[in-house]
């Protein structure tokens, strides 16, 4: 089924570089684009994207807007750092597409496009909209396509410059295919990206559809009262691109690019629906029912949004706003910007009605992994992470050789100070085996009040893109049950927020919590101990000391105050965990140690469930062995020839490799 809004078939191209799909049958060309005035589909020849003999675009057909796309066929589930081909495309890609896509508009209404290097999606991705900003080329998203395409099936909606549909008609394009998606897969959440113009276009349709369970992410959306004030003349039309194209404009040249993609009359034209599309949607803010993801920029010279963002957060039922204060209007097609990591932290990425912690799960990308700030060189250097594990007969060696291959697997150990260890261990297990450890982390993570954004939100994007599940019993339980491997730290924040004088001191409960689950699932279980804390950091106020001084016993009970202790009722120290920040001197950085022990295998012990005697020497034996490791590497460490990190500094010059610094021999 073709969009078709009654429009003239007159403004169909004709030229050479477009044929008529008359046959509605799925073809491979640069560019696929469907015509919302026409029963045909239009494509660009596959000649016109290529230069010297070499294909230089990624596009497909695409010949109503549904399900024959070359999409449909779904690959396997992502695997932990997957390739998302973030920054393989560029500005300089979105200049050559979007003159491409102009050269062959001759003219014709605005159509639907799909980039092929979007690719396959993921089985039951959901469907992404793009509508886009003052340029109208649909080519914005050139930065992204590679990794939305893995989890979302992307139309991108193209407006030819000399388009001049009224803002009714846009809405009523987009809103089409929206209930479209809608009639086919209710129970599915549809995508509404609108960058600029297209942010406040998305909100007009989310106004006029409460009951469809649509999902907004506005790049910059435009401010109806700013936009109402600005003008466009001979003397100012460069000066104005400039601002449009704001930290871009050294890559491209206004005169050469940004002229043709917008010409004086294009670009007073859409300032003028910008400025209806803000004043539409900003009557009817009260009836968006819509999650909605605004990203602000801090540096936007064309349409300042910060006001505008924190105005929509305040009016909106259900908005969510990241700033970035060192990009321009053009957010998109900046560096430094993870459209997809943004989505994933701020959990706003479903297949269904309702967010699901396990089944919306994508796991770290490479591009996440490498650009996290634990895996720079120097943070790297600082803690120096020295792994070792335990085979099955009981020998140590160095890195991961003795964790099981397959799961269900539960890591057990204790915490250290604020509980940072647990992201060695987890991109340690990214690193060398490419697994994903889930942690089951304090559910107060996730929940981060708006005092405490600025300071927590890097802290808890980490923990989500490292697939950190909120810690319950029932979590424990889907996690084993779907032969994942789990980290789990029985001390929890009592032993991760512990006193002076308490280091590599267990804090675990008196009821087996988490073993007789290990049991009637059969997951293998791995103690390990963790050392290091100590060469790292020295503990200067803790709690005890925060409760004698009246400034600082004030501001821990603020700040516990509506917060959660899991472990309220269960007596002993284990229920003593106020959340708090203990206040310690960094030292010149030793070393972090851990030692996976052997593993203890309960698959086949699910008849002794009911065995409370072999449930508690199970207990104590992996709280025993934590223990013993502790034991040990606090021993070895002092052969550790690199233990300081300027022994380590002066090797890693020498022979330029972190992942190999040696250690103490097991």
């Amino acid at each position: 089924m073709t969009l078709n809004l009654h429009m003239s078939n007159s403004n169909v191209p004709s030229s050479p570089f477009f044929t008529l799909n008359k046959n509605h049958r799925l073809q491979y060309s640069r560019v696929l684009v469907t015509s919302v005035a026409s029963e045909h589909a239009v494509r660009v020849t596959p000649e016109l994207f290529r230069t010297n003999g070499v294909d230089r675009k990624s596009y497909a057909i695409y010949n109503d807007g549904r399900k024959t796309s070359v999409q449909n066929v779904d690959p396997e589930e992502l695997k932990p750092l997957w390739d998302d081909g973030y920054g393989t495309q560029t500005i300089k890609d979105y200049a050559e597409i979007a003159m491409d896509l102009i050269k062959s508009d001759h003219g014709g209404p605005p159509r639907w496009f799909c980039p092929v290097a979007c690719g396959k999606p993921i089985k039951n991705s959901p469907v992404l909209l793009y509508l886009p900003g003052m340029d109208g080329t649909g080519a914005g998203l050139v930065v992204h396509e590679k990794a939305l395409g893995k989890v979302f099936q992307v139309q991108c909606l193209h407006i030819p410059a000399s388009d001049r549909t009224p803002l009714k008609g846009l809405i009523q394009i987009v809103e089409e295919i929206v209930r479209i998606e809608h009639t086919t897969s209710p129970d599915k959440p549809i995508y509404l990206l609108g960058d600029s113009f297209g942010g406040n276009l998305a909100l007009a349709v989310a106004a006029r559809n409460p009951t469809i369970d649509l999902i907004l992410i506005l790049a910059n959306p435009g401010d109806f009262v700013n936009m109402s004030m600005v003008e466009i003349s001979d003397a100012n039309y460069s000066s104005s691109l400039w601002h449009l194209f704001g930290n871009l404009a050294e890559d491209l040249p206004v005169h050469s690019v940004a002229a043709r993609i917008l010409p004086k009359d294009t670009l007073t034209w859409k300032l003028k629906l910008v400025e209806s599309a803000a004043a539409y949607a900003n009557s009817r803010l009260h009836a968006i029912t819509a999650e909605v993801l605004v990203l602000a920029s801090g540096k936007d010279n064309f349409m300042p949004c910060n006001n505008e963002a924190q105005r929509l957060s305040r009016l909106l039922k259900h908005c969510n706003v990241r700033m970035f204060q060192g990009n321009g209007h053009t957010i998109l097609l900046e560096s430094g910007v993870n459209l997809l990591s943004t989505i994933k932290t701020t959990q706003m990425y479903r297949h269904s009605s309702k967010y699901d912690v396990f089944k919306d799960f994508l796991p770290i990308s490479m591009t996440e992994f490498k650009t996290s700030p634990l895996e720079n060189w120097w943070y790297r250097l600082c803690i120096g992470t020295a792994v070792f594990s335990t085979m099955e007969d009981g020998k140590i060696v160095r890195g991961l050789a003795g964790i099981p291959d397959k799961g269900p697997v539960l890591v057990v150990g204790n915490h250290m100070l604020w509980g940072f260890d647990a992201f060695s261990v987890v991109l340690e297990f990214l690193r060398e085996k490419k697994i994903t450890l889930h942690g089951l982390a304090h559910p107060e993570i996730y929940q981060i009040r708006v005092e405490d954004e600025f300071i927590m939100i890097p802290y808890t994007d980490a923990v989500k893109i490292l697939g950190a599940i909120p810690v319950s019993p029932r979590n424990l339980f889907r996690l084993l049950s779907r032969n994942s491997y789990a980290l789990l730290y029985p001390g929890g924040a009592r032993e991760s927020l512990h006193r002076k004088g308490e280091a590599y001191k267990l804090f675990w409960p008196d009821k087996e919590e988490f073993v007789r689950m290990a049991v009637k699932l059969g997951a293998t279980i791995i103690p390990f101990g963790a050392v290091g804390e100590d060469d790292l950091s020295e503990l200067i106020i803790d709690y005890n000391d925060m409760k004698k001084i009246p400034f600082f016993d004030q501001k821990v009970n603020e700040y516990n105050q509506g917060r959660t202790n899991l472990r309220e009722g269960m007596g002993g120290e284990i229920a003593q965990q106020p959340l708090h920040i203990p206040i310690f001197l960094p030292k010149l950085p030793g070393r972090y140690y851990f030692l996976f022990g052997k593993p203890i295998q309960t698959k086949g012990k699910e008849h002794m469930l009911d065995d409370k005697n072999y449930l508690r020497e199970l207990y104590m034996q992996i709280k025993c062995d934590v223990e013993k490791n502790i034991d040990y590497l606090l021993t070895k460490r002092e052969d550790d020839p690199y233990r300081g990190i300027v022994e380590r500094f002066m090797w890693l010059m020498n022979c330029g490799s972190l992942d190999q610094i040696p250690s103490f021999e097991p």
